[in-house]
């Protein structure tokens, strides 16, 4: 039986992994200088380290808590975009300052604001899925809300899943098809849902999606011109390349059998890869555990679980991330792995 002292002290890991470094850029922008480095090395070398030294896995306890994290960690994204935006900007931080800044702060918005929003999305309740919806709006990203939940959940592992990576296939091919593929797929899941339960076209959510993205574009122009309009757009775009990378690493070349009546077999543990390195995990919420949280998609972050017949990532996820910037080497380390767990 999960204690209350156990939740609080899961809570407290997976609070502390997300939101120091949300602190660390706060202070970066307002002060520059040691605070900015201190947030590139935490969601840099920091996971990367602490996921070798410390080897125990992350955190699970079966409970329906960690509600009042995830509307905190959206809460600190809405206050954190301006202030990123208007830190890159401004005349206060030097060039070398404003680089380090903005790497920071993408990476946090596409893994950590990202893992969040992600979450939220799959909540029951409409509050929390609406407040995860405006997360991915405000990065100019808000069909994800859509396209994740009907179409890739649904057709994971097979070609009709634009986020499904293809073995062989590299990251900036699949970042390109995966964008554009998950917006119109996405948009024709919610158009074929709205008219079997007989509502009006208006209805469809792509309006608030495109709607909500034209008001956060307009109000960045109002604010600070040009620069501030082209900043914002810089900044979505290194956050949705985060959350795109995720995905291609999670499904790279794992794909979902087809019987020969046409049936295409259940989603399984063996068509995610995971990984079990604690830090990184708790820094995203537990995304890199994926078997399970296909298996389960309303089952809260800090419940989820690797299955024992999962497959798994050499290296941490936002390390793997990391390699797949260089498609030769992502093959000579994926390619294999992909084979052996067809084969099986």
């Amino acid at each position: 039986m999960v204690t209350i002292r156990n939740m609080n002290r899961a809570i407290l890991l997976f609070g502390t992994a997300t939101l120091t470094p949300a602190a660390l850029l706060a202070a970066g922008a307002t002060w520059g200088g040691l605070w900015i480095i201190a947030a590139v090395l935490y969601l840099t070398a920091m996971p990367n380290l602490l996921d070798r030294v410390l080897t125990r896995e992350s955190t699970t306890i079966e409970t329906t808590g960690g509600d009042g994290l995830a509307i905190l960690v959206a809460a600190v994204h809405f206050m954190l975009m301006p202030l990123m935006v208007w830190a890159l900007v401004g005349e206060t931080l030097g060039l070398p300052e404003k680089i380090g800044l903005f790497l920071a702060a993408g990476l946090w918005f596409g893994q950590v604001g990202n893992a969040n929003a992600h979450e939220l999305i799959h909540r029951p309740s409409r509050g929390l899925h609406r407040l995860g919806m405006w997360v991915y709006i405000t990065l100019l990203f808000g069909h994800h809300t859509s396209a994740h939940v009907l179409v890739h959940h649904v057709h994971v592992g097979t070609a009709s899943d634009p986020n499904t990576s293809r073995k062989g296939e590299n990251l900036y091919r699949y970042m390109r098809r995966a964008w554009i593929g998950s917006f119109l797929q996405g948009y024709r899941a919610e158009h074929a849902r709205l008219q079997k339960i007989n509502r009006p076209a208006w209805r469809n959510p792509y309006a608030l999606y495109v709607g909500g993205a034209a008001l956060c574009l307009l109000l960045a122009f109002i604010w600070g011109g040009v620069a501030a309009l082209l900043t914002y757009l810089a900044l979505c775009a290194h956050a949705q390349s985060q959350l795109l990378m995720s995905d291609y690493v999670q499904h790279y070349g794992l794909t979902r059998r087809i019987a020969p009546n046409g049936k295409v077999e259940p989603v399984g543990a063996r068509h995610s890869w995971n990984s079990p390195h604690w830090f990184s995990s708790a820094m995203m919420l537990n995304a890199p555990r994926h078997s399970d949280h296909h298996a389960r998609p309303a089952q809260p972050y800090p419940a989820l679980t690797i299955p024992q017949d999962a497959p798994m990532l050499p290296r941490p996820l936002p390390l793997m991330a990391s390699i797949a910037l260089i498609p030769p080497l992502w093959r000579r380390i994926m390619d294999p792995r992909v084979e052996r767990w067809q084969d099986a």
